[in-house]
């Protein structure tokens, strides 16, 4: 299988966003991750869940919902992280670059969050139907606040066992959502898969749900 990455600048209110874009041969669906950090495009763990998702026929686009000089700015004040209107409104600009790319365009839709990231790809999601499900990685879903209940996509919520504080935040959120949801706990021990560590088990369950969720183009290529 061929997989192309390729640098992409997303332009948005007020920033240009940094991205990454993975698209393997004939893709079957796009996965759009939500992040926070401002530099999540680059990261190591990212860039691997980005290579699972290709080798699964999943195309994906890695955005940082900050830019770098946002997120260094926001180390000291800590606030722009926390504005979940701006991070919703930053997705919104993704989708509209996603839905114009021809090789993205109808295809199969979903989020996946980390951190903060996570309540802005709900809170977009509950705007628009035609998201067919989202995932979070130790994300903050409970910051989705009243968009937890516009949610109808299947969800699913995975967190590492060794945070107690953000096992809590997800299974509050989960029992405000009003779709399908599962909460995944994972821990740092070898699994009957074979996956040696967490990050692998976390790109595997993000891989077959975007999988299971996200199977064929809806305009039918």
């Amino acid at each position: 299988m061929v997989v192309v990455t390729e640098n992409r600048w997303i332009p948005a209110t007020g920033a240009v966003l940094d991205a990454e874009l993975v698209v393997p041969d004939r893709p079957q669906g796009t996965v759009v991750f939500a992040l926070s950090s401002g530099s999540g495009h680059r990261d190591p763990d990212n860039r691997y869940i980005a290579t699972s998702l290709g080798s699964a026929g999943l195309a994906s686009v890695t955005t940082d919902l900050l830019t770098s000089a946002e997120a260094q700015r926001d180390v000291r004040e800590g606030r722009l992280k926390f504005d979940i209107g701006l991070l919703t409104g930053r997705m919104e600009a993704v989708l509209e670059w996603v839905s114009a790319d021809e090789r993205l365009n109808g295809l199969d839709l979903g989020f996946l969050g980390a951190d903060t990231g996570t309540a802005a790809a709900l809170c977009t999601a509950a705007r628009h139907s035609g998201i067919r499900t989202v995932v979070s990685s130790d994300g903050r879903p409970d910051l989705a606040a009243d968009c937890l209940r516009e949610v109808r996509q299947p969800t699913l919520l995975i967190v590492r066992c060794g945070d107690p504080v953000i096992i809590e935040y997800n299974r509050q959120a989960m029992e405000l959502l009003n779709s399908d949801a599962r909460l995944e706990i994972v821990s740092n021990v070898q699994h009957l898969f074979g996956e040696t560590s967490t990050l692998e088990r976390i790109a595997r369950l993000t891989r077959d749900w975007f999988s299971a969720h996200l199977g064929r183009a809806r305009n039918g290529r």
